[in-house]
């Protein structure tokens, strides 16, 4: 529980601090991100419970990586993270799952995600911000990625990258769990000199 309560009041000091750094007002930010004025001022207050897509829309409209939001202070040059060490950030229906493992740092930061899909079992996602590149490397099983309503089959080996800023999905196909590393590639926020 405290370890809940700590990721808590992280994110409501890196939403509080990104939103007066972008100058936006809750109301504006709620607009921007869809997302209602009394979510995010029970947000900003370590309140609340916000879903994965939430976040996305929140980190896509203040210019940030979802992982900026939700982590602590860093701890040192070098960061190894274990998956288990990890919460899911969404569970599918089947027993899949997608988890944040680390962002890195800089003006172009770039999060890596370990996911895991079940047969059948599908993650839409809604178009990113403009210049996000995302990519999929299949390690074990098959998928099929839906970019702008086209299939594309990713098999163990492969791997597909695209442009974010449309609709996507991911899906598991064929008949074992599909196992991925994906990749959020984010573009320089305003102000970067990259």
């Amino acid at each position: 529980m405290a370890e809940t309560e700590e990721a808590l009041r992280a994110l409501a000091h890196n939403v509080r601090a990104a939103r007066t750094r972008a100058g936006l007002s809750l109301d504006e930010l709620g607009r921007r991100a869809k997302v209602s004025k009394g979510a995010l001022v029970a947000l900003e207050k370590a309140q609340g419970n916000p879903n994965f897509a939430t976040l996305v829309r929140l980190a896509d409209t203040l210019g940030i990586s979802v992982s900026a939001l939700l982590e602590g202070p860093a701890e040192g040059r070098v960061r190894v993270v274990s998956a288990d060490a990890v919460m899911p950030l969404w569970a599918g229906e089947k027993g899949g799952e997608a988890r944040l493992m680390l962002t890195t740092s800089g003006p172009a930061p770039v999060e890596v995600w370990r996911w895991k899909l079940e047969p059948g079992e599908e993650y839409p996602s809604h178009p990113h911000q403009a210049g996000v590149v995302e990519t999929v490397s299949v390690t074990a099983g098959r998928m099929t990625l839906v970019v702008d309503g086209t299939e594309h089959p990713v098999e163990a080996g492969q791997t597909a990258a695209f442009d974010g800023d449309a609709p996507h999905s991911y899906r598991g196909s064929g008949t074992g769990t599909c196992h991925l590393i994906m990749t959020v590639h984010i573009p320089p926020g305003p102000g970067s000199s990259a």
